[in-house]
């Protein structure tokens, strides 16, 4: 483990982009995704892993970048909220259903079911809530959001 005041270059992928930073050894990846690189669909919410807010793709699997030291994703492939780009269809499912009200859980909520679809294209709801369950949302009840999920999961399969 490095120091606490030391500090190192490291590169990752962030949304399909190279990029090459000095970090600190105690900077967390959500705040360097939100300060240095601008990528402020990343919230921090309650910067201890409980509320979801921060959810990040790494490596295409769901995290909680406040949980994370930006060295940890040295030679990883990170995607936030904008790197899921409007085409992907699933936010358009949130809009369309009413899965979105203040929005500040929503581009975890986005990241956290993103992850999920990649690894299981067909949930059932169980699924989809579980793999929510890190996610807290305190507008919409989740009823909304669980059901843009499946709406986008059987629109996905129609595709293909």
């Amino acid at each position: 483990m490095p120091e606490p005041f030391q500090t190192m270059r490291i590169s990752l992928q962030v949304n399909g982009q190279a990029v090459e930073a000095e970090v600190s050894a105690v900077s967390r990846l959500s705040g360097f995704l939100r300060e240095v690189l601008g990528l402020t669909g990343v919230k921090e919410g309650c910067c201890e892993g409980e509320c979801g807010a921060c959810t990040v793709l790494l490596d295409g699997q769901p995290v909680n970048s406040c949980l994370m030291l930006t060295f940890q994703a040295a030679e990883r492939e990170v995607t936030t909220i904008e790197g899921l780009g409007e085409g992907n269809g699933l936010q358009d499912a949130f809009l369309q259903l009413g899965a979105v009200q203040c929005g500040y859980c929503t581009p975890g909520t986005l990241a956290a079911a993103e992850g999920l679809l990649r690894a299981s294209p067909n949930p059932v709801e169980a699924e989809i809530r579980h793999a929510l369950a890190g996610n807290i949302c305190r507008c919409t009840g989740f009823e909304t959001i669980v059901q843009a999920i499946a709406a986008h999961a059987a629109a996905r399969q129609e595709t293909y």
